[in-house]
């Protein structure tokens, strides 16, 4: 007999199966031996009062054993003989539509710029030691795309929840921890996501699929409004319909775009700062207790979100017990984001900190159309790289200094590798930005007591929250507006923001190509 109940439980309570297991003797009355095994199926954590509690949604087995490893399973075929598709990009859209094309019975080709996960940790490893970007190995280009090195937090606000739910199956079948399907705010971590990748392109592979790496993308192959295939920067071409999922930093091919006049279109993104505190601080401040998050609490999040002046400032991408990681993708460039391990142990928690910015509000980028923004993420993060002394160290500010427009003396001990200088965000970066940045931390200061504080750093600069354009496309059959055989997919095209929303569109731009064969 399998059972399910709502409980809400202690800490110490969730993390010992034996004490869940007589819990679930006082709901049912069997004995304990009966209690053959217990999972949980949801868990949240409940912190807005002194007594912190987890709700858990969990299933008992008694008398039987479950019959599967908690997740479902997907059956790939063979599709060595089938219709190919290109796939550009490696990131999760390009690799959840390669997976979905194999269940469709189309062969994805998928061409990645950058290196294989694990070559390309050494590129990364040289940012931080020796200053050096790789433009095409780097935090945003290369297999796993911009996550597989940034986080691999697996939160989405997505309203579909189905599709959420297979993605995360997926995720498991190929090496991920079960936990992200209970928990609410599910992550792999940076240090496990990787195997997960590798696991996804070898099964690509052994279905009849294939993977090419460093094989950057240098055009299309286009014929009578139609995109018959792509050729390379090797010399190499490639013939079939094609989903770009090129992720939101590939700055070349929307400039590609743009000079062949392929329709684009402007939309807002987000600016701001990495924010770093200590997370024993964080901790203290969410579970309201001076000794923090004890042995049974995992290290704290926080989500502030207000409106000042008509925009919208925000936390983005907050990783408790992580990193902050230089992610420039080439020369002249600083521009951070933050990162997670499975076990977030990291002594610092950080998020982004930003700011809201539609096209209109620097008129004076205005005359470069469709990549007005683009180009002011480009001049922000020149202006930083010179601020650090044209390497990679990054400008650095006291949050309070900040907000009272004070030059800071010193900085706390952070955790950017590449090292940290003292420099007055206040007074070089836009005042659009800096002024709602201020207005901002004083009013998440008044709802969390201690958030604002000189022991939190300011480290600039945080433009890569989303795309600068969107690749606009039809609606239902994610197929380019003006272009037949080129469906825009993920955070790149702009319909994405996070690993889970852009493999799921990843999954609709291979349902696009499938029904476009249908039709031939």
């Amino acid at each position: 007999m399998i059972k399910e109940f709502q409980l809400r439980v202690l800490p110490e309570q969730a993390a010992n199966e034996q004490s869940l297991k007589q819990l679930v003797v006082q709901e049912t009355g069997a004995s304990l031996p009966e209690i053959q095994a217990v999972r949980i199926i949801k868990r949240s954590i409940d912190a807005r009062q002194r007594t912190i509690y987890i709700n858990l949604r969990l299933r008992a087995y008694i008398n039987e054993l479950p019959d599967d490893d908690g997740y479902a399973v997907i059956d790939y075929k063979d599709v060595s003989a089938a219709w190919p598709v290109i796939v550009v990009g490696a990131g999760p859209g390009g690799l959840f539509a390669a997976l979905r094309l194999i269940e469709l019975r189309l062969r994805p080709i998928v061409v990645e710029r950058g290196k294989d996960v694990r070559t390309r940790k050494k590129d990364i490893a040289l940012i931080s030691r020796e200053h050096m970007v790789n433009p095409e190995s780097n935090y945003s280009f290369g297999e796993g795309g911009a996550g597989a090195y940034s986080d691999g937090k697996l939160y989405t606000r997505s309203k579909k929840r189905g599709s959420v739910d297979k993605i995360l199956n997926i995720f498991c079948q190929f090496g991920a921890s079960t936990s992200i399907l209970s928990d609410a705010h599910p992550h792999i971590g940076t240090d496990k996501l990787p195997r997960v990748i590798e696991n996804i392109r070898e099964k690509i592979k052994a279905c009849g699929g294939e993977v090419h790496f460093e094989t950057r993308m240098e055009s299309l192959i286009l014929s009578n409004g139609e995109v018959k295939g792509i050729v390379t920067r090797t010399g190499k071409t490639f013939h079939g319909p094609v989903v770009l999922a090129t992720g939101h930093s590939a700055r070349d091919v929307y400039t590609y775009l743009h000079t062949k006049q392929i329709r684009l279109e402007a939309k807002g993104i987000a600016v701001g700062v990495r924010l770093e505190h200590p997370q024993e601080l964080i901790d203290r401040i969410q579970y309201h207790c001076r000794e923090g998050r004890g042995d049974y609490l995992p290290a704290a999040e926080y989500s502030f979100v207000t409106q000042v002046n008509g925009r919208g400032v925000y936390s983005f991408c907050m990783c408790p017990g992580g990193f902050v990681v230089p992610a420039a993708s080439g020369p002249e460039q600083v521009v951070v984001n933050g990162m997670s391990p499975s076990n977030r142990g990291s002594c610092w928690a950080n998020a982004g900190m930003v700011v809201e910015i539609h096209p209109e509000d620097f008129p004076a980028y205005a005359c470069q159309g469709e990549l007005a923004l683009m180009k002011l993420q480009e001049q922000l993060e020149k202006d930083c790289w010179q601020q650090g002394g044209r390497k990679q160290i990054a400008p650095a500010q006291r949050m309070a200094d900040f907000v009272n427009r004070r030059n800071s003396a010193d900085l706390a001990v952070s955790s950017y590798t590449p090292s940290l200088l003292a420099s007055p965000l206040h007074f070089w970066m836009p005042e659009f930005i800096t002024s709602r940045l201020r207005e901002g931390f004083r009013h998440f200061g008044k709802l969390s007591r201690g958030f604002l504080t000189n022991e939190a750093t300011l480290i600039g600069i945080e433009t890569r929250t989303s795309s600068p354009v969107r690749i606009v496309r039809d609606r239902e059959t994610c197929q380019h507006v003006t272009l037949k055989g080129l469906f825009p997919c993920g955070e790149g095209a702009g319909y994405a923001g996070g690993i889970v929303s852009a493999a799921i569109d990843g999954e609709r731009c291979a349902e696009g190509v499938a029904l476009l064969y249908k039709s031939m």
